[in-house]
């Protein structure tokens, strides 16, 4: 069958039909070019893309991007693959050109795990007019293109040759285009890594590779290794007249810098301020999104540790209940992720209300809402132990920060009501996740006055800490998310708020006269199992003492 047939046969009788090859050089240089405006703008930022030197860089690395696009396509050109395989990159990278235009965060594995454990509640949060234009004209449009454009399929050992030859051509083009920018490249990419997850779609496909293939990574199979086996209370702390019941209040999103406890300039924390809690000023998260924070801070691993694990460990409310304690995980957010699968759960996310649940988004008191039958449902043997309650809150979720507050607490306005934040001047940001702190600060109170109004059945305490912070439009950074050793601290500084009744004061030998003299001492993530357990007088070999926060401030033989 001679080409002209082939031709003459797959043509839609108006247009002629295309070799592939002509579909994925358009495609890959269409993405090279417009799909990659974040790159190019941050190129341009950082003033490498001015005068003809630069004009040559952006060639070759435009060139070098679309390369080793052809080159990953060549792969897939055959009649039942190309098309599909065309779309799809096209809205994976219309997605990420939104997100990394808008928000200016920057994609790699655990941006990844964020968009897999991102439920209805949160995409619905990130929709937007803007986001519906960029998709639809990066790639809705061109992938109509791509499928109502006849291709020319030869019979399979033609094809075959025709993609090798392919990814031949485009191997060699790849390795012109980056010996040709070389030199400035190597130095960009030095002095600002985080370009390199702003390769728009590539860094998705890496990320992607890196996500599935973490458990082969692993060596043997991954089981889940158990931590403080040997647990148990202190006799004297088993013996108390009244048992613990401490609040763990898990924030979300919440920044240290923006809590009025911390020094800032607005009343962000009036009713805290009211109630004799202590607010560290320099604590600091081991990650900065809910997926990587919560997970190590309930791990007695620390960071660097917990991210160089092999395997997988119960969390620190496995060995609260293997201490006997009565546990329980009320959550108003997206899940636990992992760490309560072994301990009673209750989502709140999904309970109605009238008042607490206006708009089938319940507001974090909703947690506080029938309580004590929730307690009272634990075993009774538990309970006369003591029990801990662990809080998940909605917090200062985003970007929809003025969803995170009721119009009876919002006071700095006028506010962001959009989920595009860039559509907002800077003040309306600000004033919408400030209200949202504010109602972190009442829902805070009511929880502390919760615990309050128990003091004659036990001894109640409060331990607040945010997951990690947030960037609010500095140097043009939205949310959380980048890299760790890329983050602003914003991003990783988080509130620490405790509270202890006096009874708990007594029962741990704690003085809060110490603890207002540590306000600002270094404390992290690292540091939380193991203070938890020291506050419970929780006794087992997992438990590092120069890791427990409140140690210096007990007294010695509490």
């Amino acid at each position: 069958m001679t080409g002209t047939t082939l031709l003459r046969r797959q043509s839609d009788g108006t247009r002629p039909a295309r070799h592939p090859a002509w579909l994925i050089a358009g495609v890959s240089l269409w993405i090279a070019s417009a799909g990659n405006l974040a790159l190019w703008f941050a190129l341009h930022r950082l003033q490498v893309l001015e005068g003809w030197r630069g004009a040559g860089f952006a060639a070759g690395l435009g060139l070098a991007i679309a390369a080793t696009l052809c080159l990953l396509l060549s792969l897939l050109g055959w009649r039942h693959t190309l098309k599909p395989s065309l779309t799809l990159l096209l809205l994976a990278t219309a997605f990420g050109a939104h997100f990394m235009l808008s928000y200016g965060v920057v994609i790699d594995n655990t941006m990844i795990v964020n968009v897999l454990q991102t439920n209805a509640r949160e995409t619905r949060d990130l929709f937007s007019l803007r986001l519906l234009v960029t998709v639809l004209m990066l790639g809705v449009l061109p992938a109509v293109v791509i499928w109502r454009t006849p291709v020319a399929w030869g019979r399979w050992p033609r094809q075959l040759r025709g993609n090798l030859l392919l990814g031949l051509a485009a191997a060699v083009l790849l390795a012109a285009a980056l010996l040709s920018v070389f030199q400035p490249l190597a130095a960009t990419s030095r002095n600002h890594k985080q370009l390199r997850y702003l390769v728009n779609p590539l860094n998705s496909l890496v990320a992607v590779g890196q996500v599935a293939a973490a458990p082969l990574r692993t060596k043997g199979p991954r089981v889940l290794q158990a931590v403080g086996q040997d647990a148990r209370l202190h006799p004297v702390a088993a013996a108390q007249a009244k048992p613990p019941l401490l609040l763990l209040v898990l924030g979300e999103t919440a920044r240290s810098d923006h809590f009025g406890l911390n020094g800032y300039a607005r009343p962000t924390t009036p009713e805290l301020a009211l109630l004799g809690v202590t607010s560290q000023r320099n604590a600091w998260a081991c990650g900065t999104s809910t997926a990587a924070s919560v997970p190590c801070m309930f791990s007695h691993l620390g960071r660097e540790a917990y991210n160089d694990r092999q395997q997988d460990h119960e969390t620190l409310v496995d060995v609260l209940q293997r201490a006997g304690l009565a546990v329980m995980w009320l959550d108003n957010q997206a899940g636990c992720k992992g760490v309560c699968d072994r301990i009673p759960e209750v989502k709140t996310s999904a309970l109605t209300h009238p008042t607490l649940c206006p708009d089938g988004e319940c507001l974090d008191e909703i947690m506080l809402d029938g309580l004590d039958a929730r307690i009272a449902a634990l075993p009774a043997e538990r309970r006369a132990r003591g029990v801990v309650l662990v809080m998940h809150q909605m917090g200062s979720h985003g970007p929809a920060y003025a969803r995170r507050s009721p119009p009876a607490i919002k006071r700095f306005r006028p506010e962001c009501a959009s989920a595009a934040l860039q559509d907002c001047s800077r003040d309306e940001v600000v004033n919408a996740y400030d209200n949202s702190i504010l109602y972190t600060d009442h829902f805070l109170a009511q929880a502390i006055r919760w615990l309050q109004a128990r003091t004659g059945t036990s001894d109640p305490a409060l331990l607040y800490v945010s997951d990690h912070g947030e960037s609010l439009g500095e140097n043009n950074l939205y949310l959380h998310g980048l890299p760790y050793a890329l983050a602003p601290d914003v991003q990783k500084r988080v509130p620490w708020v405790t509270w202890f009744s006096p009874g708990f004061l007594q029962r741990s030998g704690t003085t809060t006269a110490c603890l207002q003299q540590r306000l600002d001492e270094r404390v992290s993530h690292d540091q939380y199992f193991h203070s938890v357990l020291g506050l419970l007088d929780v006794r087992t070999s997992a438990y590092r003492p120069d890791w427990d926060f409140y140690r210096p401030c007990r007294q010695p033989g509490a």
